[in-house]
C-alpha cells in the first residue's frame, strides 16, 4: 500500500508539472497570432525590460545555457524580432537588441495575453502570493541541486 503523501495527486512536483504545462498551453494560444513560442516570448520579455543586453547577461537572467539560448535567438533574429551584434570595441562579446518590430509588438502581445485571461483567474493578491511561494520553491530547489 502506498502512503497517502506519496500518491501522485499529492505530489507537489506533479502539480507544478501540470501547472507548467497549462501555462505553456495558455501562452501558446495567446502568442499564436505572432508566431511566437513561449520560450521566445520570455526572451522578448527580458529584452523589453532591458534592451541591448550582452548574451551572457541575457542567459543568466533567463537561466538558459548557450545551447538553449543561441538557437532561440537565431530563430527570433530570422523572424525579425531582434538582432545580435558584435561591438567593435570587443569582438568577443555578443549583444542582443530588439528591432523596431520587436519594440512595436510589445503592446499588441500584452493585449493578446490579457484577452486570453478569463474572469475566473487568480486575483492580484492570489497571484502575488503564488509567485512568492514559487520563487521560494525555486530558491530552495536551486540550493538542493547545487
Amino acid at each position: 500500500m502506498i502512503p497517502e503523501e506519496m500518491k501522485l495527486a499529492n505530489q507537489l512536483c506533479f502539480s507544478v508539472y501540470n501547472a507548467n504545462r497549462l501555462f505553456i498551453q495558455f501562452y501558446q494560444k495567446a502568442l499564436k497570432p505572432f508566431d511566437l513560442t513561449y520560450t521566445q516570448y520570455i526572451v522578448l520579455l527580458a529584452l523589453w525590460e532591458q534592451d541591448h543586453q550582452n548574451l551572457h547577461d541575457l542567459g543568466a537572467k533567463l537561466d538558459f545555457g548557450s545551447n538553449t539560448l543561441t538557437p532561440l535567438l537565431r530563430r527570433l533574429e530570422t523572424a525579425g524580432w531582434l538582432v545580435r551584434l558584435q561591438p567593435a570595441a570587443d569582438r568577443r562579446q555578443l549583444v542582443v537588441e530588439l528591432t523596431d518590430k520587436g519594440k512595436a509588438s510589445q503592446g499588441p502581445i500584452f493585449e493578446a495575453i490579457k484577452a486570453c485571461v478569463g474572469q475566473d483567474q487568480l486575483d492580484v493578491s492570489q497571484y502575488k502570493e503564488a509567485l512568492k511561494i514559487n520563487d521560494a520553491l525555486i530558491a530552495d530547489l536551486k540550493t538542493a541541486v547545487g
